[in-house]
C-alpha cells in the first residue's frame, strides 16, 4: 500500500492563524534534558549520563482547532440528530474515522463560493461515484495551495447547509477540508449578512449537525495527489475528555 499524509504540522509562526488562536510550542533539548535527570536522581552527574544527553521534550500552547484537526458535534452545536446531546470528540464513533474516502474537486471554485447540492452532485456525477454510508468525503479547494499564507483564511470555497446536508442525508458521517473551515470563509460570509441580514448564513454548515450529528476535519493538506476514489482514509483524533476538537493525523491509504 502507499500512504499519503493529509495532515499540516504544528509549529511556530503560523501567519494564518488568528491572534486568539496563536500557538507555541516550547524546545527542550538534550542538554536540558541532562539538568532535569540530575535534578530527579540525586547525586547523578552530568558524565554519568550517554554521551551526557537526556531526553528532548516540547510543551505546546494551543487550541484544539490549530493545526489538522476533527471537529466533533459539540463544537458545531450544543444538540444533535433533532434534539440528542451533541458527543463531544472522545465519544465519537471510531467506525466513522476510517473509511473509505471520496474526494470532490472544486479548486475551480472562487475564494467565498458556497458550495450546493447541485454542486456535489454534479461532482460526484463526473467522478462516476455513488456515496454509500460512512464514506468519508474530502473537498480539495483552491484553499489548499495558499496553506501557511496571510490570506489561508480568505481562500477557497465552502459546502453551505444544502450541501451537507445532501451528504449527510446518504450516511456520511465524516468530511473533510482543506480550507481553514468547513463553511466558507468567514470574510466571505460576513459580506453575504451585511447586505441581508440573515443570521442563518453564518455557519450553516456546521449547524446542519444539529439535525444530522458528522464531524468534519478541516486544515487538511496534499489532496491534490488523491485520485477521486479508491482509497481508505484513516483519521482517528486524539481523545480529550469533552472537548470539541482533537487533533488528528490523517493520512489516505491507496493500494500500490
Amino acid at each position: 500500500m502507499r500512504i499519503i499524509d493529509l495532515s499540516v504540522a504544528l509549529k511556530n509562526g503560523i501567519v494564518s492563524e488568528p491572534p486568539h488562536m496563536a500557538q507555541s510550542i516550547t524546545y527542550s533539548d538534550h542538554a536540558a534534558g541532562a539538568k532535569e535527570f540530575m535534578e530527579i536522581f540525586p547525586g547523578l552527574k552530568r558524565e554519568q549520563i550517554l554521551d551526557g544527553q537526556g531526553p528532548a521534550l516540547e510543551r505546546v500552547s494551543l487550541t484544539t482547532h490549530n493545526g489538522t484537526h476533527l471537529d466533533a458535534p459539540w463544537h458545531m452545536h450544543p444538540t444533535m440528530d433533532g434534539g440528542k446531546p451533541a458527543i463531544s470528540i472522545d465519544q465519537v464513533p471510531l467506525e466513522w474515522c476510517f473509511s473509505d474516502g471520496i474526494k470532490l474537486d472544486f479548486r475551480a471554485k472562487p475564494d467565498g463560493y458556497l458550495c450546493k447540492a447541485d454542486d456535489v452532485r454534479r461532482e460526484l456525477k463526473r467522478i462516476a461515484c455513488r456515496l454509500k454510508p460512512l464514506d468519508i468525503v474530502l473537498v480539495n479547494t483552491a484553499a489548499g495551495g495558499a496553506q501557511e499564507q496571510p490570506d489561508y483564511r480568505d481562500r477557497g470555497c465552502g459546502l453551505g447547509r444544502e450541501a451537507t446536508l445532501y451528504l449527510l442525508e446518504r450516511g456520511v458521517r465524516v468530511t473533510g477540508t482543506d480550507a481553514w473551515s468547513w463553511d466558507a470563509p468567514f470574510s466571505a460570509t460576513k459580506k453575504r449578512f451585511a447586505e441581508s441580514g440573515d443570521a442563518s448564513l453564518i455557519w450553516e454548515g456546521h449547524k446542519v449537525s444539529s439535525e444530522i450529528g458528522y464531524c468534519h476535519m478541516e486544515k487538511l493538506a496534499n489532496l491534490d495527489k488523491l485520485p477521486p476514489q479508491g482509497f481508505k482514509v484513516a483519521c482517528f483524533p486524539v481523545k480529550i475528555e469533552a472537548a470539541s476538537a482533537g487533533w488528528t493525523r490523517a493520512v489516505a491509504i491507496l493500494p500500490d
